[in-house]
């Protein structure tokens, strides 16, 4: 089964739909690609965002939902991924290029009070799609072959709130409700043989779990400000089942299958398909000129269906730093002075293990706030750009390198919408 495990890796590339979410071989696996990665500024600093409480006043922090004192505005954004593909192998010397585009957030965010916000948001959380064929010549000449396929997306509504306790301490609180179906199936076939074995495994997920976080703040005289946060995923409760079938059928010219016999089925359930996820992080900056912060996340192993077997996911820990700096909002001749530009870079031990080979990520980021003409720090509204060059596998044990650059784009549109206003 590892052998074919490998040789999946090394040609998933050529057959992955170049239009849909699940656009790297290594979506194969368990949920496939997670995806979800909190807003384009956030992503432009490597995803730092545990101890990230914005200087402005137009952007909430779901990531860690206690970040969020500044938030003054409603906040509506609509966001987009363009992801790039570079797979290679030294296996047969593959190089496959794939692209896909999809919508990667949608939000809300409002403060209730001054102390008090909330927040309401959509992302994909994971996805994966491929189709794989794998073929052997046997002894006798005949010719088995193994089509491996999966499909399937997972996506989250998350709803947060935060409450400053002081000036210096906050709390928030987000639930998360994740929901959707993963395919996977191994059909084997053989040349001198009319039937085919399909082994079918689909994942029904409805999945809630609960993030729980905190910040501190130190602001000093010289407008220099220190915070440090953490975060915490937890109370994992779900339906999520498994359902696995192997059966025997063949398909008719239309494809469609005909004399199914069953073989076996079997049906389960499970609560760690979202385990315990946990990040600390802190910075330091200069109020509306400048922050640098870094943080760590660490993520629980899981076990997972794929193709009627256990699948085990790895603990994992990512590792990353980054910021921001703005040259000056004011200058209103200059309007390359009052673009915010954003900066990182990040190193992640993966939760992948194939053939005793870590599946492991690391890559820098860019990006920068293009503010709306007139738009001042009172309503700092714009266009939110990111880029992510990053390298994920290696050729090692005829496995896949993959090198990506990810463009995502994004809109937040701010005003004092749904503010009770004081005077007429």
């Amino acid at each position: 089964m590892k052998f074919i495990f490998a040789i999946t890796f090394v040609t998933a590339g050529i057959y992955l739909n170049a239009q849909n979410i699940g656009n790297s071989p290594y979506a194969a696996y368990g949920i496939g690609d997670v995806k979800y990665d909190n807003t384009v500024e956030n992503a432009a600093m490597a995803g730092i965002s545990t101890a990230y409480v914005t200087d402005f006043n137009s952007s909430f922090n779901f990531k860690n939902p206690a970040a969020n004192e500044n938030l003054q505005l409603t906040s509506i954004k609509l966001e987009a991924t363009n992801e790039n593909n570079f797979f290679k192998s030294d296996h047969n010397d593959y190089k496959v290029t794939k692209h896909s585009t999809y919508l990667s957030n949608i939000s809300i965010a409002f403060p209730v009070s001054q102390k008090v916000k909330f927040g309401l948001g959509y992302q994909p959380y994971s996805s994966k799609n491929y189709n794989v064929v794998v073929t052997e010549t046997l002894s006798d000449g005949s010719i088995k072959a193994n089509n491996f396929r999966g499909e399937g997306t997972l996506s989250t509504v998350q709803g947060a709130i935060s409450y400053q306790i002081s000036p210096e301490f906050a709390l928030g609180l987000r639930t998360n409700f994740y929901f959707g179906n993963l395919y996977d199936i191994d059909e084997l076939m053989y040349s001198d043989a009319e039937l085919i074995n399909g082994y079918e495994t689909r994942n029904r997920v409805k999945n809630y779990n609960f993030t729980l976080g905190t910040t501190y703040q130190k602001k000093y005289e010289n407008d220099r400000k220190l915070t440090i946060g953490a975060t915490t995923t937890f109370g994992n409760s779900n339906e999520m089942e498994s359902y696995f079938t192997n059966s025997t059928y063949f398909y008719n010219n239309n494809g469609i299958k005909n004399y199914v016999s069953v073989v076996e089925e079997r049906n389960t359930s499970g609560n760690n398909l979202l385990p315990l996820e946990a990040s600390v992080g802190a910075g330091f900056g200069h109020n509306l000129r400048w922050f640098a912060g870094a943080q760590v996340d660490y993520r629980k192993g899981e076990t997972i269906q794929f193709v009627g077997q256990d699948f085990q996911y790895q603990d994992s820990y990512r590792v990353a730093a980054g910021g921001w700096f703005l040259p000056n909002a004011n200058n209103f001749r200059n309007y390359f002075e009052r673009i915010i530009y954003r900066y990182g870079a990040f190193y992640e031990k993966g939760n992948l293990q194939i053939n005793d080979t870590d599946i492991n990520r690391f890559g820098i980021t860019f990006g920068a706030t293009l503010p709306f003409k007139n738009t001042t720090l009172n309503r700092m509204t714009g266009l939110d750009v990111g880029v992510e060059l990053g390298k994920r596998g290696t050729l090692k044990n005829n496995l896949v390198n993959q090198n990506y650059i990810n463009v995502k784009v994004g809109f937040n549109f701010a005003d004092r919408w749904f503010q009770k206003r004081l005077y007429n």
